[in-house]
């Protein structure tokens, strides 16, 4: 019966500080997040992330509606606390494309948690439009992000 439990005490040693270490990263995100994105070759873009409980939260694009004024509504997005301080978010979006379309896909940002409570790393666009040249069959983008708290209240 020893020897049994002997890999479960360990199990559980080993995954605790990953449980702790993701529960920091938790309380480290909690707010709303002036995001900054770039792609190759294209203009900055600005959406605000608003973290909600629960790996929920929203994304309000403020610069890529029609004549670059902000969304009218927020969109749904997720996230999730990675480790080594990272952490990772998502949602639908629509962005424009030069100065007449937009592309609907997936707007998934992969950073770090940085000196004076700041986010960066890498973002990627995967587009709904199919692409049979790419090596994952639809359109992508790919770009860096930074990303500050907002103060509460503002």
């Amino acid at each position: 019966m020893r020897l049994r439990l002997i890999p479960l005490i360990a199990l559980f040693c080993l995954t605790l500080p990953q449980v702790a270490m993701m529960q920091s990263s938790q309380k480290d995100l909690a707010g709303r997040w002036q995001v900054k994105f770039t792609f190759a070759g294209r203009s900055p873009m600005n959406l605000i992330f608003d973290v909600q409980p629960k790996g929920n939260g929203t994304f309000l694009l403020l610069d890529t509606a029609m004549d670059g004024k902000p969304e009218s509504a927020p969109r749904p997005a997720t996230w999730v606390p990675t480790t080594n301080d990272r952490v990772s978010f998502s949602g639908e979006v629509e962005l424009p494309i030069g100065d007449c379309c937009r592309e609907t896909g997936s707007l998934i940002f992969k950073g770090k948690f940085g000196p004076n409570d700041a986010l960066s790393g890498k973002i990627v666009f995967i587009a709904s439009t199919e692409d049979e040249e790419n090596g994952v069959g639809f359109r992508t983008m790919v770009g860096t992000f930074s990303a500050s708290r907002i103060p509460a209240g503002k």
